[in-house]
């Protein structure tokens, strides 16, 4: 039996109920895809779940400020997502009169959309067989049949598309290609792969030559960089503080935060006290207090973050514009929002 009838036949009994896999509308399979990206389903269908009910058409969404589509992404993480989600959205209302492209070649134009998503997109609201290639994909792929080559090379990612598209069932790709996805979620684990029930289990080449704890190959990762940020949370006599938006291309772009102090390395009160952002942000004297006792370690895919926030109480001052009150209306990264579930319960 052909390798796809295998893999439908399998989907058709085991497949996970998902809310996204009851349309074709494209704006809601484009919504589930950019979400999922980098997150796991048990994790995403929230966020799925309540962006649809606040943005149920693309109209809504695009019409929406950016700092709503933050606040409601806070715990997805890799912002991006949601800026060029929002970006899209109002391309597709302003420039393309709100209909979704559809095909492969003019929805991989769109901003935020690579390969894998264009792929689902085409394939499953549109019947174009174009063969999705994600994390489950090369491990299922590499797997079965016995491809060493590393999935995050440039020569890894031809072949992989390559052979995806070669096994796809051009008559329903939209099932094949959320075939192999489950497949991979459920059946193809990373860990611990149910080999023994495997429909492929007499055919696959890393079973058979005892490869599956080798497959899929990886090439080295990319050098961890540490940083160290030390937060000034500012309490003023008139319960105000300091909230400023991040700018520029680094991480959470458009997200809100406390003044921010990087060093080289952990600093100590007196350190803090003695540096010049310190003393042009206090020239006045205050009381200075460690909210954590021990760094916050917050790991992004090529940085860990040791974190020490710092509350620092003082009179009224100019550029504290902030009420507490209305701390937890702004979005802010998954960090800060931790802290500030701890700490404003204290106030």
């Amino acid at each position: 039996m052909k390798f796809s009838n295998i893999l439908i036949n399998w989907y058709l009994q085991n497949q996970r109920e998902l809310p996204w896999r009851k349309t074709k509308n494209p704006y809601f399979i484009w919504l589930s895809e950019i979400m999922l990206q980098q997150t796991r389903v048990a994790q995403g269908l929230s966020y799925y779940l309540k962006f649809t009910t606040a943005f149920p058409t693309v109209f809504d969404l695009a019409k929406a400020d950016e700092s709503t589509v933050l606040k409601m992404w806070q715990g997805l993480g890799y912002y991006s997502r949601a800026r060029n989600l929002h970006f899209t959205a109002k391309h597709i209302v302003n420039e393309l009169n709100g209909e979704f492209p559809s095909t492969f070649k003019e929805i991989i134009k769109l901003k935020g959309i690579g390969d894998y998503t264009a792929s689902a997109i085409a394939s499953i609201c549109f019947n174009e067989p174009t063969a999705v290639v994600d994390g489950n994909v090369y491990r299922v792929l590499s797997r079965y049949f016995g491809i060493d080559t590393p999935i995050n090379s440039s020569a890894g990612i031809k072949e992989f598309k390559k052979l995806a598209q070669t096994l796809i069932d051009e008559s329903q790709p939209g099932t094949f290609n959320q075939a192999i996805m489950d497949f991979g979620a459920i059946q193809c684990k990373p860990k611990k792969p149910l080999c023994m029930f495997c429909p492929f289990a007499e055919s696959c080449v890393a079973l058979q030559k005892n490869l599956i704890e080798k497959l899929p190959v990886k090439e080295k990762k990319i050098k961890i960089k540490k940083r160290y940020f030390n937060y000034i949370v500012v309490k003023t006599d008139d319960d105000k503080t300091i909230l400023s938006e991040r700018k520029g291309k680094g991480i959470w772009q458009g997200l809100y935060q406390f003044p921010l102090i990087e060093t080289d390395a952990i600093i100590n009160k007196n350190e803090l006290i003695s540096s010049k952002e310190f003393q042009d942000l206090f020239p006045e004297e205050a009381t200075i207090s460690l909210h954590n006792k021990k760094e916050i370690v917050h790991k992004l895919s090529h940085q860990h973050l040791y974190t020490q926030f710092w509350i620092v109480e003082t009179k009224q001052t100019i550029s504290a514009l902030i009420d507490w009150t209305s701390v937890k209306k702004y979005p802010v990264p998954i960090l800060i929002a931790n802290f500030l579930d701890e700490f404003l319960p204290t106030k």
